[in-house]
């Protein structure tokens, strides 16, 4: 009988033994995914009949998932003619199986079917939803069963870190800390981006190297902590749902994303970010995608900036969609000072985003009360504005001085 031999870093010993939760959290390149990985195909190897579902909030295609990367250490350990690999899933010796699917996608039913799976590896796990978290845990309930999580921290509120790192972590739980220095198979070519991130990101270089929180703006007027604490596994019963644009100038590989959020009024009377669907792209894309989204999710209209492009703007929209109804608006203030009275909405814990929109955010926290501290133009936030400025006047009406923008609404029914 052949042995298997996998070099394993010290710092993912512990990790090595039983545990009901085990956690690897730390920044790029530290080997997380690569020894859960490792792990699968040694547990498939030692346990036929293993079944493991590889997991994450989100996984709009395959090539979202970890399925290569296993792939690639079958080839690697050399047993790849031990297993069927097929287009979405892989068998294991045994009859076991190895297949990924993405939880925002499940329902209480439909999770259902993994009861049976020995494993949840939960791959990119701080964007878990605390809905999805209360969905897994419980199914994976085999004798013996193990979640896996390996994740890069944003914040002290995501889902995640509160199990496993809180004041409170599951009994037993192993959860070790790994970087690039605790990864003695660090390729020459990462350390090179390392070291070159260091020099000219250095206000990122913290979370993305060495695991440590996002961070936000100095000043910023909104902050991940309270994105975090409001956000929504689902939104409830809308009044008014609108679909707010920020078109960009043009249509270059250099030019900034036209900005193209859904946002809405719930019948609580608080705000919901339903969606971000932002692009880059002509301005028939943006108008058909803006359009799209409209039908989605039977909005009651698509508000518009129209700075840059005036009546090219709505002659865009119209001539995908004749009749469609559309509200112009035109900023006659900066981008900060706009964003002010919507960041205050947020702080009084008034809006929700259902789900996690990873780019817009980051616009958000980089937004600060002197402007923008990001790189190119905040066109997601601005289209974020523009949409709870709609659905909020009188945060931007409080008294004359301070309306700053022209309202025009083209309504086909009126």
């Amino acid at each position: 009988m052949s042995t298997l031999r996998i070099e394993t870093a010290p710092v993912f010993a512990p990790l090595l033994a039983a545990a009901r939760y085990k956690g690897i959290h730390g920044g790029r390149g530290s080997g997380k995914s690569h020894f859960f990985a490792e792990c699968a195909i040694e547990r498939c190897l030692l346990a036929p009949g293993t079944r493991i579902v590889c997991v994450r909030e989100i996984q709009k295609s395959l090539k979202d998932s970890v399925k290569r990367l296993i792939e690639d250490k079958l080839e690697a350990l050399g047993v790849k003619q031990l297993f069927v690999v097929h287009s979405d899933r892989i068998k294991t010796p045994g009859d076991g199986l190895i297949i990924f699917q993405g939880l925002q996608d499940h329902t209480a039913e439909s999770i259902k079917s993994l009861e049976g799976f020995d494993v949840a590896w939960v791959e990119e796990a701080q964007t878990l939803s605390a809905r999805s978290l209360e969905l897994l845990r419980p199914t994976i309930r085999k004798a013996g069963s193990e979640l896996w999580f390996g994740w890069n921290p944003r914040s002290k509120s995501d889902p995640v870190d509160q199990l496993l790192r809180g004041l409170t972590p599951p009994p037993g739980a192993i959860v070790v800390e790994a970087n690039s220095n605790t990864n003695p198979f660090f390729p020459r070519e990462l350390e090179e981006e390392r070291r070159f991130d260091r020099q000219t990101n250095p206000d990122r270089y913290a979370h993305i190297w060495l695991g440590a929180y996002e961070p936000s703006a100095v000043g910023a007027i909104w902050t991940r902590q309270n994105l975090h604490e409001n956000r929504s596994a689902k939104a409830p019963s809308m009044e008014r749902i609108v679909i707010s644009v920020d078109p960009a100038v043009s249509n270059q590989a250099h030019s900034d994303e036209h900005g193209i959020v859904a946002c809405g009024l719930g019948a609580d009377q608080r705000g919901y970010v339903i969606d971000d669907v932002s692009l880059k792209g002509s301005p028939r894309q943006w108008a058909e995608r803006a359009i799209a989204t409209y039908d989605r999710y039977n909005a009651d209209a698509i508000v518009i900036e129209i700075n840059q492009g005036g009546d090219m703007v709505r002659h865009t929209l119209t001539s995908i969609r004749p009749g469609i109804r559309i509200i112009e608006v035109r900023a006659t203030r900066g981008k900060h000072v706009r964003a002010e009275p919507i960041s205050a909405l947020y702080a009084l814990g008034r809006v929700s985003h259902v789900g996690t929109f990873a780019e817009l955010e980051d616009q958000m926290c980089k937004m600060t009360a002197a402007g923008f501290e990001g790189e190119g133009s905040p066109d997601r936030v601005d289209a974020l504005v523009w949409g709870f400025t709609e659905l909020f006047p009188a945060m931007t009406m409080i008294n004359s001085d301070a309306q700053a923008e022209i309202r025009h609404d083209f309504d086909p029914y009126a």
